[in-house]
């Protein structure tokens, strides 16, 4: 399985950004999706999780409200919609798969990972 992220940048502080993640090598339909961020010199965070089937999804306190996870399975493509962004959202931002219908935000439930986007918010 390959994670392909796209759609990161640098945007002014309230801005939008919207990240893609497309899989291929597997179809996406029963596994759980995630998104997490680094920021320098600090740990991977878990942002975001969307399970299968359902689509129950979890955000972290610090992104609630504001980011949206989604997926579509007919694309194979997992996205990340982030409004109101601020300079603490500034990481770079990656994309990850677990082979279980639900994992949460941490990241030893993923099994696979994307390359990283950059984002950047200045004030």
């Amino acid at each position: 399985v390959q994670l392909q992220a796209s759609g990161g940048g640098s945007v002014q502080a309230g801005g939008s950004l919207r990240l893609s993640c497309a899989a291929s090598g597997h179809t996406l339909d029963n596994w759980a999706i995630g998104w997490f961020r680094q920021a320098p010199g600090k740990d991977r965070e878990g942002v975001s999780c969307i399970s299968s089937g359902r689509g129950d999804t979890y955000y972290s306190d610090s992104v609630k409200a504001r980011f949206t996870i989604s997926r579509d399975n007919a694309k194979n493509t997992m996205y990340l919609q982030m409004n109101s962004l601020k300079p603490e959202d500034t990481a770079v931002y990656y994309c990850a798969v677990s082979r279980q219908a639900v994992a949460g935000t941490g990241a030893d439930g993923y099994n696979y990972w994307g390359q990283g986007t950059q984002v950047t918010v200045s004030s």
